[in-house]
């Protein structure tokens, strides 16, 4: 196995809801199938192509937009650039005409209904997540590719799985373990944000990182901000209501706000209460996650499901700690360390690991991230994150109607304060006096996810998902 280098732009990365392992990773694999198709024989001689979808990409993929993004992704639309509000028109095209322009240029006849299947019965060895791409070629014969949606939007081939997407270079600080992170830290005197800096700078110039973090940040913002704003019942037939526009006009006493600036100002002169500030990160964390279960564009954190926990916890941190765009970049390299950490010693797929592997990661990272800018040190930084996630461990994934909303909205406010909580407790605390690693809680979490029943991971097989009627009015 090739060793795993992860930046924090795989950690962070800009998608469509509802989901980062079935909706963006197929998303992703179908652009993959298309580059090889292009390089292998050229578009030009596909006659049809066919999606097949296994394990829990078929069980919950109709209420993740599975089949969604496989045909967005090879009509040649991308997630970070698409218009959403344009989706809708796409599929209804396609749909009526049977017939679909492979990266846009090819017209072939395809059928939504007939040409993605899904295979409840079924899963590829590998890992749950499977999915494989069938293209008849006419007298060039037929050219068939599986690939694995492994968590937060990574996809790798079957060939190829396991091993690393990026090619190894040489970074100055290797990081696999919480525990590399603390022998950097000793033999450089410097904080996680300066070491995760260094190792991103192998691949792109500082002035671009802070560019392209503060774009990836500026996402998130627009998702809580646009998330606050709107009202309405989200999709998907379980008649879930929105909530954080609502709480935001009670919070502001109805008051409108035509920027995002001006809405920061107005939730400040509000005050600093305890119930207040706790009502206004569960606000947070709710609009970002009811935007993602409406598929508008969010920020894998580490994953779609878990996407309202950073932006919440950072939000706070901004709106009532004073936090500076200094702390925003801080925060994120932080953050994104944690989460290849877990990465790379367990999962970041619910499908894998249960709710754990994400909501718990999102929380660890969260935690970590807010530590690092509220002037923690480095021990102080893997504590909060460890603190997080140990209060997570056995978290089951058990979406109701395999939908990204039941119970996965509110479990995004519980990870935010969670992560806030981690966090106060780490700066408290002498992290010489803890019990428990970091790296203890990544490897019990990776025993967890592999003792945890299947019906637990995002099977919709287990837990609320059965005990909860999927026609509920409201919720």
């Amino acid at each position: 196995m090739k060793e795993e280098q992860i930046s924090v732009f795989d950690i962070f990365k800009i998608g469509i809801g509802p989901s980062s392992s079935h909706t963006l990773g197929p998303w992703r694999a179908a652009q993959q199938f298309l580059k090889s198709l292009q390089s292998r024989i050229g578009l030009e001689e596909v006659i049809s192509v066919k999606a097949h979808l296994y394990g829990s990409l078929a069980k919950t993929g109709k209420g993740h937009g599975t089949d969604i993004a496989v045909i967005l992704g090879l009509s040649g639309y991308d997630p970070v650039t698409i218009e959403t509000t344009d989706i809708d028109r796409i599929l209804s095209e396609i749909s009526s005409s049977e017939t679909i322009l492979l990266h846009g240029e090819m017209k072939i006849t395809f059928s939504p209904k007939k040409d993605v299947f899904f295979h409840f019965t079924e899963s590829l060895p590998f890992h749950p997540n499977g999915l494989t791409f069938i293209a008849d070629c006419g007298p060039s014969g037929t050219i068939e590719e599986t690939y694995y949606s492994i968590g937060g939007g990574f996809v790798v081939q079957e060939d190829s799985k396991g091993e690393s997407l990026t090619n190894p270079i040489a970074l100055p600080f290797p990081i696999d373990r919480a525990g590399d992170l603390l022998k950097w830290h000793k033999a450089s005197g410097l904080s996680i944000w300066e070491m995760v800096l260094e190792n991103e700078k192998s691949w792109k110039e500082e002035k671009w990182i802070r560019h392209d973090l503060m774009n990836i940040w500026h996402i998130m913002q627009q998702s809580i901000f646009h998330g606050c704003q709107t009202k309405g019942i989200l999709p998907g037939g379980l008649n879930v209501q929105r909530r954080a526009a609502s709480l935001n006009e009670k919070l502001l006493k109805s008051k409108i706000c035509t920027g995002c600036d001006e809405w920061i100002d107005a939730i400040r002169k509000g005050g600093a209460g305890f119930n207040y500030t706790l009502d206004w990160v569960s606000c947070f964390a709710l609009a970002v996650n009811e935007e993602n279960a409406s598929y508008s564009r969010v920020v894998t954190a580490p994953t779609n499901g878990a996407a309202g926990v950073i932006p919440a916890v950072l939000q706070f941190h901004i709106t009532f700690c004073g936090g500076t765009e200094e702390d925003i970049f801080r925060f994120m390299l932080t953050a994104g360390e944690i989460g290849s950490i877990f990465k790379k010693g367990a999962t970041i797929s619910a499908a894998m690991g249960g709710c754990q592997a994400e909501i718990g990661v999102s929380s660890a990272m969260a935690a970590a991230g807010l530590t690092q800018v509220s002037g923690g040190t480095v021990e102080q930084c893997l504590m909060a994150a460890e603190i997080a996630m140990e209060h997570h461990l056995g978290l089951t994934c058990d979406p109701v109607g395999g939908l990204v909303q039941i119970p996965c909205i509110e479990r995004n406010t519980m990870g935010a304060i969670k992560a806030i909580t981690a966090s106060q407790l780490a700066l408290q605390s002498n992290p010489e006096n803890a019990k428990v690693s970091l790296d203890n809680v990544v490897k019990t979490m990776w025993e967890t996810a592999l003792d945890m029943n299947n019906r637990y991971k995002e099977t919709s097989e287990g837990g609320l998902a059965i005990n909860i009627p999927i026609s509920l009015s409201e919720c």
